[in-house]
């Protein structure tokens, strides 16, 4: 089946859709931060597909040259709104999985990592919004979805797992499909919950639910 795109709209952006402001680390110029805000406001509006590089440019404030100096084309800077917006979550995750205490509980490790991500999503409204999009124009832009997953989601894949391996007392036989699985479950709960606004339908709080899920892959521990 097709997967709708996000309808074109022509109000303004409200202002709890605004881009955060907080930066990576490496300080974007204020050039490249105006042209974030616009670009957000335009792939808001317009969506992927309708979204131009002139009007991005108009929106920003800046000119075509301006904004093809920082960014190659519409793709890279749509991934750039992403990795911008996803900055804080992800530092906070790899963080955790590289210098925990390796002889601290697993347990423990998980449930700070599932918090972070629910929390970091769940009250980053822009955030959400980027990610309609990306599953709005997965199906006529596969490109830009495989983009995603490259960049964002693999690397946390593989960082978990790293660390899910690092874990013999905790025997899994595949820590690999281990980490997808609390991935995927984390993603499923946002879509539901957010995006879905399951809140409402299938109401499940948080630490219901990440309690859960830690039990699930720390339940492989246990005596027969």
């Amino acid at each position: 089946m097709r997967v709708m795109r996000v309808s074109k709209i022509s109000e303004p952006v409200p202002m709890s859709q605004k881009l955060p402001v907080s930066m990576p680390p490496k300080d974007r110029s204020e050039k490249a931060k105006a042209i974030l805000e616009g670009a957000f406001q335009v792939f808001v509006a317009q969506g992927y597909t309708a979204a131009s590089m002139d009007r991005i440019a108009a929106t920003a404030g800046v000119s075509k040259s301006t904004l093809y100096s920082n960014f190659q084309d519409k793709e890279g800077l749509f991934l750039a709104l992403i990795q911008e917006m996803t900055h804080t979550s992800r530092q906070t995750v790899f963080t955790l999985l590289s210098e925990s205490d390796l002889q601290a509980p697993p347990q423990e490790v998980l449930r700070q990592i599932a918090t972070c991500m629910l929390d970091n999503f769940a009250q980053n409204q822009p955030l959400l919004t980027l990610m309609r999009l990306v599953i709005g124009e997965s199906d006529r832009f596969p490109e830009v979805a495989k983009k995603f997953v490259m960049e964002i989601k693999k690397p946390m894949l593989e960082q978990l797992t790293l660390y899910l391996s690092s874990q013999p007392q905790l025997k899994l036989s595949d820590p690999a499909v281990t980490a997808r699985v609390f991935s995927g479950a984390l993603v499923h709960y946002l879509i539901v919950q957010k995006l879905l606004h399951g809140d409402e339908v299938l109401p499940l709080e948080r630490d219901r639910m990440v309690d859960g899920l830690v039990n699930l892959i720390a339940a492989q521990a246990l005596p027969a």
